[in-house]
């Protein structure tokens, strides 16, 4: 998201230089040579996640290989107060890896076993370092693969996939990470180790898998995960929708849902979008389009042939002025390498570009679209609207310049509204990228104190000392209590603990 002038927060002076030298001991005393990073060059590349706009330097960076390193620096840490924050690929979009000025960074980047995989039970027990793709590559021998596909599946690994409970544009019809996850092994900040779920389709007890995924690492550090594998389809083949109005193409989206229909994958892309990646990616997208839609069918050729046919129906009686479908493998791969090459292109049309994801119901996508023209026109900035049509996931790409005074500013305010309005349309902050360090304040128009409380109590139940990941996903009351009177005042509350790039 561009380049920034460089900014490290100072110190807790709390935090001596002793104390950070005996930290460091004893951690090179747990990891091999080469896995303890501390060097002010070394540190650099972990100061920010896929949110580059915000950045920290950490006090160090540990690079366990296993488990038991994991709970030795774990350990390490809690006797000494130390905050830890655990990170996967660093691919994440709202700040959830951004690091504590006086804590560790806890990458689990050199934990990327395929522990076993199973194509009976259709399973596989992963390390939280196995990149996304990795997975399904491994099972493509057996027919199967893994369904979640962020479009940073090439990069993002499973662990951060499980702490952030990504998607991807199949989640319509296959559901999120918490869907196609059966089992997590995890270390907490005490060093025990733990498990949810297990290796059936259901665990006896309390639902703590479904707590543990989309955590956002406050809770527990995942060291070994189990996913399901589904067999690949048959066939799979993709509609490609023109329409002259954006309006028209939301509506077209509550159509197909309303028509029983639960296509593969169901997105959206509005004329910017679509205008940014052509040239990038060559996908065969109509550029006159104000936007396009993207509805894949899969399964038996029968059942694809009658699914992209009741499809085709709705489209056209919603105003689509062209339909074309795929014809071949490649040139499905292509219209969606188009889409899932969204947020790389915006680089090519804009110096910075800062990536929201609200989620909305998706009878009100006309309605949201149409607020963020108007948003445009208040904020002075131009706006590239990729969705997760399908489930009402919104992911406008902001387009701005950092080096602009004032830019990146009237941006924040910008996705704020976003999320506001995601709120009062009846949806929610965050689908998939978490809420992490972004949308902290936005937590304050999402819930009332009594929840806010009940995600304190359940942080408190499992890391009583705010070690894990603190100042992520939950805001404090205190927060929340000056968020609100920075409404009524008219004043400025965004990060108070860091300076904006």
């Amino acid at each position: 998201m561009g380049h920034h002038r460089e900014h490290v927060a100072e110190r807790d002076q709390d935090f001596s230089d002793v104390d950070r030298q005996e930290l460091l001991l004893a951690l090179a005393g747990i990891l091999a040579p080469g896995s303890l990073l501390a060097d002010p060059e070394d540190l650099k590349p972990y100061e920010c996640d896929g949110l580059s706009a915000y950045r920290r330097v950490p006090l160090a960076v540990a690079l366990p290989e296993n488990e038991d390193q994991v709970v030795a620096v774990v350990k390490a840490c809690h006797a000494r107060g130390v905050p830890v924050v655990a990170r996967g690929a660093g691919t994440g979009l709202s700040g959830g890896a951004l690091p504590h000025p006086d804590g560790l960074v806890l990458s689990l980047a050199r934990m990327k076993r395929i522990l076993h995989l199973d194509p009976v039970a259709r399973v596989a027990v992963v390390q939280p370092g196995v990149r996304n793709l990795a997975i399904s590559e491994a099972a493509a021998p057996y027919g199967l693969y893994y369904a979640p596909d962020p479009s940073s599946q090439i990069a993002c690994t499973i662990g951060g996939n499980v702490a952030e409970n990504a998607g991807g544009v199949h989640c319509l019809k296959y559901g999120l990470t918490v869907n196609n996850v059966l089992r997590v092994r995890a270390v907490t900040i005490e060093g025990e180790v733990v498990e949810f779920g297990n290796h059936a389709l259901d665990a006896p007890g309390l639902d703590l898998l479904a707590l543990m995924i989309g955590s956002e690492g406050l809770l527990a550090v995942a060291t070994e995960v189990t996913v399901k594998l589904v067999p690949k389809p048959e066939v799979a083949q993709v509609a490609m929708a023109s329409f002259d109005d954006v309006v028209k193409a939301g509506e077209a989206v509550a159509a197909i849902i309303a028509a029983g229909i639960v296509p593969a994958g169901l997105e959206m892309m509005d004329k910017p979008a679509t205008a940014a990646v052509e040239p990038f990616v060559k996908a065969g997208y109509d550029l006159s389009a104000a936007a396009i839609l993207l509805c894949e069918s899969d399964g038996t050729p029968e059942e694809v042939a009658e699914e992209i046919a009741a499809m085709r129906a709705v489209l056209e009686q919603s105003g689509a002025t062209e339909i074309r479908v795929s014809c071949s493998e490649a040139e499905r791969l292509r219209f969606w390498a188009g889409r899932k090459a969204a947020f790389p292109a915006a680089g090519r049309v804009s110096p910075d570009y800062y990536c929201m994801d609200g989620t909305i119901p998706k009878k009100r996508l006309a309605e949201m679209l149409t607020a963020i023209v108007g948003m445009e026109r208040k904020y002075g900035l131009r706006c590239m609207n990729v969705f997760h049509a399908g489930d009402g996931n919104l992911h406008p790409l902001i387009l701005y310049d950092a080096n602009t005074p004032g830019e990146l500013e009237r941006t924040e305010a910008f996705g704020a509204e976003i999320l506001a309005l995601s709120v009062k349309l009846g949806g929610t902050i965050t689908g998939e990228h978490g809420v992490g360090f972004e949308k902290i304040n936005s937590m304050c128009d999402q819930f009332p104190t009594e929840e806010l409380r009940a995600f304190h109590r359940v942080k408190a139940a499992w890391d009583p000392g705010g070690l894990l990941n603190p100042g992520k996903a939950v805001p404090s009351l205190h927060r929340c209590a000056e968020f609100g009177r920075m409404h009524v005042h008219g004043g400025d509350l965004k990060f108070p603990d860091i300076e904006r790039f």
